[in-house]
């Protein structure tokens, strides 16, 4: 089987320079999608931690309501056996039954006294619980109407470009096949390395298009003639001429 001829250095630039441009337009289509898939991963989890916070807002106001109930329940048995107590009163046979029945009905008072403490006490929480129970639900609610108007907007802006970016994707991917593992390697790296992702640069003004510095003029010389592929010693882009990016030169 023949051996597949291997590409010269100047094939190689320039499909550095074409898998740049289509990976660049692809960026461009992320960048007008922005932070918005990124904005609606984190309300998704914000919201989710409202409703967890939102449970044990309500757990704790039933905890205090069923305690409000129970002290309410204590008044109550207390009032009746205060009422008891009161009507065995008038049939009392000696000291001793009569001072055992007041101790009762002193301790019955005292019940009562402490259990409208407490409840007092827990109807303070609850009313305390509550405000907070209605304003994490408010929250709940803007943000679910903030997550909707989210997504409508990113899906707009998917739908209106999912077409291009797929194309562009596939271009990409065939554009990589044709480039040797090495360098897919260190294009790939200084890709992830800047913002901007730009790897394979022009020179503009005797400067890297990339990092800006200057290249000095015999550098300049070797990238015109595409002879070996020359990166950058500040920023580590592949640096290319106007011929291979297709630049025709304004006349003097």
């Amino acid at each position: 089987m023949a051996k597949a001829k291997e590409k010269t250095v100047e094939e190689k630039l320039q499909s550095l320079f074409d898998l740049q441009t289509i990976d660049s337009k692809i960026d461009a289509i992320q960048i007008l999608r922005g932070e918005l898939p990124m904005e609606v991963a984190d309300l998704e989890d914000e919201i989710e931690g409202l409703h967890t916070r939102l449970a044990k807002l309500e757990d704790t106001l039933k905890g205090y309501e069923d305690e409000i109930a129970k002290h309410r329940s204590n008044v109550k048995e207390a009032e009746n056996l205060i009422e008891r107590y009161d009507k065995q009163l008038k049939d009392v046979k000696n000291n001793r039954e009569f001072e055992a029945l007041n101790k009762e009905l002193d301790m019955q008072r005292l019940e009562i006294q402490l259990s409208e403490k407490k409840q007092r006490g827990a109807g303070k929480f609850v009313e305390e619980k509550s405000v907070q129970v209605e304003a994490t639900k408010e929250r709940i609610k803007n943000k679910e109407k903030e997550l909707v108007d989210k997504k409508v907007e990113l899906e707009k802006i998917t739908k209106s470009t999912e077409k291009d970016e797929e194309k562009l994707n596939k271009k990409s991917e065939r554009a990589r096949k044709g480039i040797e593992e090495r360098l897919m390697r260190a294009y790939d790296k200084v890709r992830a390395a800047y913002r901007n992702g730009l790897a394979v640069v022009t020179v503009e003004r005797d400067s890297c298009g990339g990092c800006f510095n200057k290249i000095p003029p015999q550098i300049q010389l070797e990238i015109g003639q595409r002879k070996k592929i020359i990166v950058c010693e500040h920023c580590g882009r592949v640096l290319v001429d106007n011929e291979t990016a297709g630049i025709v030169p304004e006349e003097a």
